[in-house]
């Protein structure tokens, strides 16, 4: 946008010359004098408007982000360069980002909030700290990656798998996650029980199975000593390490391994088919927050995430998922429609707090 200046200024004319045809022809006997010419210097004044034309300033955006600088800095850095808006931003885990927002009430500076998954964005809808977005922003995104009542949108997705160890053989490997409580894998198993993504996949399992049956999963695994990590990058590594023969994680974690180590790394993703919560399709995405002074430049942000640049960016460099028609999934990605996945909504996965609740109570969280 052009902010219009206008400059009026005066200024003194080139000093030019007015012949006044003023011929003064002097009375004299002598009819043979030539008339007398004279020529008077006259000094004008002219006004001169210039308009300047000078770019207004793009303003700024507070981004609250659930997700790591190492994954989404980059394509808000690319946000940046094309828009000039300055980009403020406070990273931290989904959560903890989610109740700093509250607590800081309506004087919290953030305009965007940014999710790891839909557990933390339906939080803050529950709470009533996100605005509804219009829908030259929602209708962009697949139905299956947004919520029905429009408060925020997803900007990525994610697939629950299991890694394991490459040296296992299929026919030994479990078919779901009920396998997981056979005695064989004591002590094999991994999982990161603070990680928002297990969370999430922790909701997905009691709507799907009910409170019932997912506690006694839960009771089942813990009862299979499964080693505990604080997320799920460390569990790929010991998978891979054989320090365990299966983690429970999001699928791209191990692509960015075999990026950097190659087809010989000794961990593989296994997609479970059954439709369970195992196999559950999470998204990261991001809502407006309903006190943001920044509204325009926050609805500019959702625009972007979701523009082919940027979400061929989540794709071809972070191995997630796109949101939008006509972007290419990644050579390393199983297609989704390949996949068997629960038919469980963005608000099924919603109640984070719930599943904390449950985890708690079995001695699982504290």
């Amino acid at each position: 946008m052009l902010r219009q200046i206008n400059i009026r200024f005066t200024s003194l004319s080139i000093a030019f010359l007015v012949l006044l045809s003023m011929t003064l022809i002097a009375c004299s006997d002598d009819s043979s004098s030539e008339p007398e010419v004279i020529t008077k210097e006259v000094e004008v004044i002219k006004e001169v408007e210039v308009v300047k034309e000078v770019p207004a300033d793009p303003g700024s955006l507070v981004l609250y982000s659930g997700r790591s600088e190492k994954l989404v800095g980059p394509v808000v850095e690319q946000f940046e360069a094309v828009t000039g808006i300055d980009v403020q931003v406070k990273y931290g885990k989904t959560f903890p980002v989610a109740l700093m927002i509250l607590e800081e009430g309506d004087k919290s500076p953030a305009d965007i909030y940014w999710a790891q998954d839909p557990g933390g964005l339906g939080f803050m809808s529950a709470e009533g700290r996100l605005s509804k977005l219009p829908s030259n922003i929602s209708d962009l995104a697949y139905d299956w990656a947004k919520p029905k009542d429009g408060l925020w949108v997803g900007l990525s997705g994610r697939a629950r798998t299991l890694v394991h160890t490459a040296t296992i053989a299929d026919s030994d490997l479990p078919s779901s996650l009920e396998d997981l409580t056979n005695p064989k894998w004591k002590g094999k198993i991994g999982w990161a029980p603070t990680n928002s993504s297990f969370q999430t996949m922790i909701t997905g399992m009691r709507a799907a199975w009910g409170e019932e049956k997912t506690r006694q999963w839960l009771t089942d695994v813990q009862a299979n000593e499964p080693i505990v990590y604080p997320k799920n990058t460390p569990q790929v590594a010991a998978a891979a390490e054989e320090e365990i023969s299966i983690g429970m994680v999001n699928h791209y974690y191990l692509h960015r391994f075999i990026a950097d180590q190659g087809d010989t790394f000794n961990a593989r993703n296994l997609y479970l088919n059954d439709g369970g919560p195992g196999s559950l399709i999470m998204v990261a995405g991001a809502g407006i927050v309903n006190t943001a002074s920044n509204k325009e430049n926050a609805e500019k942000f959702l625009k972007f995430m979701l523009s082919p640049v940027a979400q061929q960016y989540f794709t071809g460099q972070v191995y997630e998922y796109p949101v939008v028609d006509g972007v290419k999934v990644h050579q390393f990605l199983n297609t989704i429609g390949d996949m068997t996945i629960p038919d469980l909504s963005m608000e099924d996965l919603s109640d984070l707090e719930g599943t904390q609740a449950i985890l708690k109570e079995l001695g699982i969280l504290f």
